[in-house]
């Protein structure tokens, strides 16, 4: 599990056959889960300087390779008894979405990034999203694309402020709403869900 925050701008040195390899302060061991621009990959060799990490032929059917080349975000995973913040992340990326319009307005920015239209109803407004494994909070949410604010601080620590228009970006959605949903699909026939019910499937995690 992760939360969202970036604990270093890694220099990736060589992606070749679904084998990563990456430039790092951390000090990873083998077996450590180390989420690359918000992708969950684990740590299979140590060097001087960095680390190993496989990527699996389904994650690459997903994430476009330019997302494990030159800089990354890196966040090792929590660890029993770690401070959270952020929000809940488990690495694991729902979409690819596109940056269509940005706005600076000086004391912010705002990212306009579309989205399929079927993963709509996982981004809520006011609620958490991670955007190449930075937990970030969703302005506005519209037909098939949502809004972000983005202060100076995160700009200035995150790859983000090399965003452009037509950048493509690793997103995912919120844990529970993928959740809620799944269960509320799974249920016998329901044809509506009442509050009372959605509050309990809540409850439960």
């Amino acid at each position: 599990m992760f939360t969202g925050l970036i604990r270093e701008v890694a220099k990736v040195e060589s992606f070749q056959n679904g084998r990563l390899k990456v430039a790092s302060k951390h000090q990873a061991k083998v077996g450590d889960s180390i989420a690359i621009n918000g992708v969950c990959l684990t740590v299979t060799e140590i060097f001087n300087g960095g680390f190993y990490l496989n990527v699996a032929s389904e994650t690459r059917s997903i994430v476009d390779d330019s997302k494990f080349q030159d800089l990354v975000h890196l966040e090792p995973a929590m660890q029993m008894g770690d401070r959270f913040e952020g929000h809940i992340v488990q690495g694991h990326v729902d979409t690819i979405g596109e940056v269509i319009k940005i706005d600076n307005h000086g004391n912010g920015i705002d990212f306009y990034i579309k989205v399929p239209q079927e993963q709509i109803s996982y981004i809520v407004p006011k609620g958490s999203i991670t955007i190449d494994g930075v937990s970030l909070t969703v302005n506005e949410v519209y037909e098939d694309s949502f809004r972000l604010t983005i202060i100076p601080h995160t700009l200035e620590n995150t790859l983000i402020k090399n965003y452009k228009k037509g950048t493509k970006v690793n997103i995912e959605t919120d844990m529970f709403a993928r959740y809620i949903e799944h269960i509320i699909a799974r249920k016998q026939a329901p044809k509506s869900v009442s509050w009372s019910e959605i509050d309990a499937i809540n409850m439960s995690f």
